[in-house]
């Protein structure tokens, strides 16, 4: 990752960074829906968290670098939306992977957990309640988590939840009928 010897904070960000970049590009996959745009957000996450390290409180690293995540997609988003047009991260049009794709961490957790029939229902809920499910479902956030990650008040979070549960049942409750899980 970022390695130089001797520098026991960077070590320990390292360790610290190792043990939830998985959970970083997963997290980062499920909002854009784009490999390579996930992967230049999580290593765009991972070089901001470095940075503010010293302001990391020593409570929850995990929440922590996924608020960064989810900051640096709303800040992209919001730039797409006003610019109008998708711009890539990588300017220059090359994309360096660290691993074989089916060697990245969370890949076989990803495909075991989720099939594809969910991923899509996921993929059409709205990006807000998406987001919410995504990092309570899937990371297993608590609400204070997700509230300090997303910067809304804790009952706004629960509601998001709810709502996005509620419309990702819907989106899959015609794959459940069809697959004989629900009655006709």
């Amino acid at each position: 990752m970022l390695s130089r010897r001797g520098n026991p904070q960077r070590e320990r960000f390292e360790r610290m960074a190792e043990g939830v970049f998985a959970s970083v590009y997963g997290t980062a996959l499920r909002l854009t829906r784009d490999p390579e745009e996930a992967s230049d957000l999580a290593q765009e996450a991972i070089v901001r968290a470095y940075e503010a390290f010293d302001r990391f409180d020593g409570r929850n690293f995990k929440a922590w670098i996924l608020r960064i995540t989810t900051n640096l997609y709303i800040n992209q988003y919001r730039k797409r939306a006003r610019e109008g047009t998708a711009v890539s991260l990588d300017e220059d049009g090359t994309w360096e992977p660290a691993a074989p794709e089916e060697s990245v961490p969370d890949r076989a957790l990803f495909d075991g957990m989720l099939g594809a029939e969910v991923e899509e229902a996921l993929a059409q809920v709205p990006e807000v309640f998406r987001m919410a499910v995504i990092l309570c479902d899937i990371e297993g956030l608590t609400y204070e988590e997700i509230a300090e990650a997303t910067g809304a008040p804790v009952g706004t979070v629960r509601s998001r939840i709810a709502r996005g549960r509620t419309l990702l049942r819907k989106q899959l409750e015609t794959y459940a009928r069809e697959e004989g899980y629900l009655g006709k």
